[in-house]
C-alpha cells in the first residue's frame, strides 16, 4: 500500500499556518509534532520548553467577518 503524499487545499480554502520549527530555539519539529500542533493548537518544545500556541481567535474572526 502506497502512502499518499500531502495534497494542497483547493484554491478557495485557506490553510492555517503551522510551524516547521520552534519559533524560540529553531529546533525542527517532527512530522508527528506538526500534526499535534495543527490539531491541539498548542505544543511544548522538547528542546527549550517554549510553549507554541497557534492563535485561534484571529482565524475565527476572519471567518466571521467574510460575507
Amino acid at each position: 500500500m502506497k502512502s499518499e503524499k500531502f495534497k494542497p487545499p483547493p484554491a478557495g480554502e485557506v490553510r492555517t499556518k503551522a510551524y516547521d520549527s520552534c519559533p524560540h530555539c529553531s529546533a525542527a519539529l517532527s512530522p508527528w509534532e506538526q500534526v499535534l500542533l495543527s490539531v491541539d493548537r498548542a505544543l511544548m518544545c522538547k528542546h527549550c520548553w517554549y510553549r507554541i500556541i497557534l492563535d485561534v481567535s484571529r482565524e475565527d474572526s476572519t471567518k466571521e467577518s467574510k460575507p
